[in-house]
């Protein structure tokens, strides 16, 4: 088998050999490659130590990526290619890093230590194609496998259970049962790690092909690092809207929404705080009322937990305290909608309700996903029209206010006012009609 290899690539690795080193792509770039896709990076392994790679490559722009494990990244024709030495670990101490590392001559020792079969195999132009653990195979079979004693591999780094899911998620592959054993019974080590390397490994899993099915099967582990999903295991939703529990329905959410991080993220959150706010009335009927506004803070804090950025966790706070409102399809409704949150918030928050719609049961389906259409075509309507949103839209301004004689907060309050009359449709937006307007209706309501 042959893998094309970048030329800038392959100058890195004719460099090590015309030194007289061993030297491969190894890793993702291999499996990749053999899966028929094109690498977004590669990384080189070879016997040559860090110290002579940093002398060998001594021409070239270089980063010390992590030289101490025997790391350097060599910027070649403008693009990185990650350089390692061949290397043994030693003790891992807090499950995440080894305390030390052994540089090694021997390509066999730096393979075992890898995570996952299919990307425990190398290659370069002169061997080919060298898999010592059957990653290939494995390839074929669409499974995701350890190197060796999967409890050794997950005990060293606890991190590598949420990159099995995410391989995955991403892949469409299965874990082996071994593999999908010891993640099992040591999910609780996953506390032990940062939240931010828990967080980027999420957001990779969900938006993967096979998201609902890895959340589904997985849900003990999930529930090891987000507790608050736990109660929405086993909690049903006896109403005609709903054919699933919380969990499956949060599940199948996320699969209806585009693989975008945040709307994502939304739906795996969006009705978390179900449980919690569950009644079921005389009849059997359960209710949820104002579970998006509670789902909405436990999100928050979620999101904090896992140091998500201020701005994308207050996208989605909005986005489910928002999820449940049915707002009619009517230009003014959308206008408000569109003049709090943005155009591309409005956008969302259609995508939102239509996964959350599919998710549900077949009961009106097809009437909630007309109302959303119109909504949608409502809003072509209203960016083409380029309607008044913000005080700074309004044909008056605050020397407009001063000259009707408002002054101090009272200059704000009166465009509050006027943008609100514009939203509403209670007045144009012309200078001297919101001035009347503002005369009549203003003062007496202020």
């Amino acid at each position: 088998m042959k893998i094309n290899i970048p030329e800038y690539v392959r100058k890195t690795l004719d460099i090590l050999e015309n030194g007289g080193y061993s030297a491969y792509i190894v890793g993702g770039c291999v499996r990749d490659a053999l899966m028929g896709k094109s690498p977004h990076d590669y990384d080189v392994c070879t016997d040559c130590p860090p110290e002579q790679t940093v002398r060998l490559f001594s021409g070239f722009h270089t980063v010390d990526t992590g030289l101490k494990h025997g790391t350097l990244t060599v910027i070649s024709e403008g693009e990185p290619v990650e350089i390692t030495t061949f290397r043994s670990d030693g003790v891992y101490a807090d499950h995440r890093r080894p305390q030390s590392v052994k540089f090694e001559k021997s390509l066999s020792e730096d393979l075992k230590r890898r995570d996952f079969t299919v990307n425990a195999m190398c290659y370069n132009g002169r061997e080919g194609l060298i898999d010592l653990y059957g990653g290939a195979e494995d390839l074929q079979k669409g499974v995701i496998r350890c190197v060796g004693d999967p409890l050794e591999r997950f005990d060293e780094d606890a991190l590598r259970i949420m990159r099995a899911l995410r391989f995955s998620a991403v892949l469409g592959f299965d874990i082996e049962a071994n593999t999908a054993l010891a993640m099992r019974k040591l999910s609780g080590l996953l506390n032990r790690i940062s939240a931010e390397r828990i967080f980027t490994e999420l957001k990779k899993l969900l938006c993967g092909s096979s998201a609902e099915k890895i959340l589904l099967e997985y849900k003990d582990i999930m529930g090891v690092i987000i507790p608050e999903l736990i109660p929405t295991f086993d909690c049903g939703q006896n109403c005609p809207h709903h054919i699933y529990n919380v969990y499956e329905h949060i599940c199948k959410s996320v699969s209806f929404v585009e693989p975008d991080e945040e709307l994502r993220l939304t739906m795996l959150l969006h009705d978390i705080e179900k449980p919690a706010l569950k009644k079921t009335d005389e009849k059997g009927v359960d209710h949820f009322k104002k579970h998006q506004f509670a789902s909405a803070e436990t999100a928050k804090k979620i999101l904090r937990r896992m140091k998500c950025s201020n701005k994308t966790e207050a996208w989605i706070f909005n986005l489910i305290r928002e999820h449940d409102n049915r707002i009619p399809p009517q230009k003014k409704s959308v206008r408000r909608l569109i003049s709090k949150y943005g155009f591309e918030f409005f956008g969302d928050w259609l995508e939102v309700r239509r996964a959350d719609t599919m998710a549900q049961s077949e009961y009106r389906r097809c009437e909630k996903l007309k109302e959303l259409d119109e909504l949608e075509e409502l809003g072509v309507q209203i960016m083409e029209e380029k309607s008044c949103f913000k005080i700074s839209d309004l044909a008056v301004n605050g020397n407009d206010m001063i000259e009707m004689g408002y002054s101090g907060s009272e200059i704000g309050r009166a465009l509050e006012f006027a943008l609100d009359g514009v939203i509403d449709e209670l007045v144009v937006n012309g200078r001297q009609e919101l001035i009347d307007y503002l005369r009549r209706n203003f003062n007496e309501k202020a």
